[in-house]
């Protein structure tokens, strides 16, 4: 099949733009002027009308959880509730609109204690009791990291004052001895967790489709994705294999998270390993966690936190078992990639790979995601090995109201230091962590290059680390592409490479920077099919 894209404005590479582009058999065969594109059209080739618009490859989001995105749509929606009184209101409607039947678990995700303009406390078990006592609710922060659960929750968990307290993590007490709803971290939040009833292939199929979905209609055309887990990586992976192959689909990389050796040992023992499968679907790294996040002070820090200074975060896996995980991992060809935001943390996973590498050039391309709490002598030791970087600029719109209280000013001037890193030579991609933060790319790209908040409010953080448009869009696909080894077939629109691109509203090189957030697709083309129309 043959399909030739006319009147367009092709970003190519910085300073070459180019009118039209031909297709075939979803390669990109071709790019040049409308005459030297139709010239090489074959009879009957499809022709498709850019209208003068701007296309880009299509976005490559080097770290989210897709399948989490598909379920957060259909949770109780509170990313940015602006009140506790709101988001117990919300929980309420959410019951009555959807008819949910007593006894039926009631999820939410995206709250923030930050934004609430009530309280400045997170909520609690008897808040959430306000919303309903006949079902059980958990509510996740926006973070992912810090969960709220109602009396119910608890009781069906099983946690009471005599729970005793989970490896690396935490149930929170109240005054009184008692749980009072709060859960932090994968050992605690495990415990809630595993009374939400167990998924099918069918039901994670829906997910997955849902939120395909609503990434092509962003200009996402593939996903790096942590949704392989400990226990469910057979199901999960023939659900993608099921979406994937069943017609048009976002491409995903799977990052795979074991938290339990014997569970990695028995994956790389069924045949999975980063390279297994197609363009379509794809083993990619084991995903490891060292800590949790800043907002809810659970990111590693080497010294207190300068707004508590009773902690200094929560290390998930000790050094011991990053070093041997890590180790195995090498020794099957498995790339690693790894959740670090403190500065600690940072530290104890590069010294895990450090350990575990043959030689700097890191072959296996092994990364850091988050990379937010940073040194001058941890930047230094990225660019040393080699270790990629991936990256969520959007938390700026956050955290830069929230980074200088936590950190203290110094190490707060040599964190999110992107630019740094990049100009050091590091690999660095972007992505979203989403549902962590909207999947829409365009706020992340304002983030890179503004480094301010999506309000526009208040002073840019650190402005020297903003990128321009032309490194945001390289480091959101070219750069992503090369996390996952696919540097040449993805990324750019050049001969040979997979026909993945977005057609934009308006010029995203050329709009004042502060408009970046307001562009939008007209249309998402895969494989040189367009699966999404605005």
């Amino acid at each position: 099949m043959s399909t030739i894209l006319v009147n367009a404005n092709i970003y190519v590479e910085r300073g070459n733009f180019q009118e039209a582009m031909l297709i075939e058999n979803g390669i990109i065969k071709a790019v040049g002027t409308n005459a030297e594109i139709r010239a090489m059209a074959p009879a009957g080739c499809e022709e498709i009308d850019a209208e003068g618009r701007t296309v880009i490859p299509g976005f490559n989001d080097s770290h989210q959880h897709l399948y989490n995105v598909g379920e957060s749509l259909r949770m109780i929606k509170l990313h940015e509730v602006p009140s506790l009184a709101e988001m117990i209101e919300r929980g309420r409607r959410f019951i009555e609109e959807n008819h949910v039947a007593p006894g039926e678990i009631v999820l939410g995700r995206g709250w923030n204690q930050d934004f609430f303009t009530d309280t400045d406390r997170m909520p609690t078990r008897e808040d959430l009791d306000k919303i309903s006592t006949e079902h059980p609710i958990i509510c996740t922060r926006a973070c992912g990291h810090v969960a709220v659960c109602n009396s119910m929750a608890l009781e069906k968990a099983g946690i009471d004052r005599n729970t005793p307290q989970p490896a690396g993590a935490s149930i929170d007490l109240d005054a009184n001895g008692d749980p009072n709803g709060i859960v932090r971290e994968s050992g605690a939040l495990a415990m809630v967790l595993s009374i939400i009833p167990q998924k099918t292939v069918a039901d994670y199929e829906k997910s997955i489709r849902t939120a395909m979905d609503y990434a092509e209609s962003m200009g996402v055309t593939s996903v790096q994705t942590n949704d392989i887990k400990d226990k469910n990586y057979a199901e999960m992976w023939q659900a993608y294999e099921n979406v994937t192959h069943a017609g048009r689909s976002v491409r995903a990389y799977h990052q795979c998270c074991f938290t339990q050796i014997d569970n990695f040992r028995a994956f790389l023992a069924d045949g999975y390993k980063t390279g297994h499968g197609d363009d379509l679907n794809r083993v990619g790294p084991l995903k490891l966690f060292v800590d949790g996040s800043l907002g809810a002070r659970t990111a590693k820090l080497n010294a207190p936190y300068a707004d508590d200074p009773t902690t200094t975060g929560i290390t998930v896996m000790d050094q011991a078992y990053l070093d041997e995980i890590c180790g195995i991992a090498a020794a099957n060809g498995m790339s690693v990639a790894t959740h670090a935001i403190g500065d600690k943390a940072a530290e104890m996973i590069l010294e895990a790979y450090e350990k575990n590498m043959t030689d700097s050039t890191n072959p296996l391309r092994n990364g850091v995601i988050h990379c937010q709490i940073t040194t001058p002598e941890t930047l230094e030791r990225f660019k040393k090995n080699n270790i990629l970087a991936q990256v969520q600029p959007i938390f700026i719109h956050y955290d830069k109201n929230i980074v200088y209280d936590r950190v203290g000013e110094e190490l707060a001037k040599t964190s999110y230091a992107f630019k740094t890193l990049a100009d050091m030579g590091v690999h660095v991609s972007y992505g979203t962590d989403s549902p962590v933060e909207d999947m829409n790319p365009y706020n992340n790209l304002y983030c890179a290059v503004t480094r301010m908040s999506l309000t526009g409010e208040g002073e840019p953080y650190l402005p020297e680390q903003g990128v321009d448009i032309y490194d945001a869009v390289d480091n959101y696909t070219k750069e992503s592409a090369f996390v996952s080894f696919d540097e040449n077939k993805k990324g750019r629109l050049m001969p040979g490479y997979l026909a993945d691109l977005v057609i934009l509203d308006r010029n995203i090189f050329e709009v004042p920077s502060m408009e970046i957030k307001d562009v939008r697709p007209v249309a998402t083309m895969i494989g040189g099919e367009i699966v999404y129309r605005a």
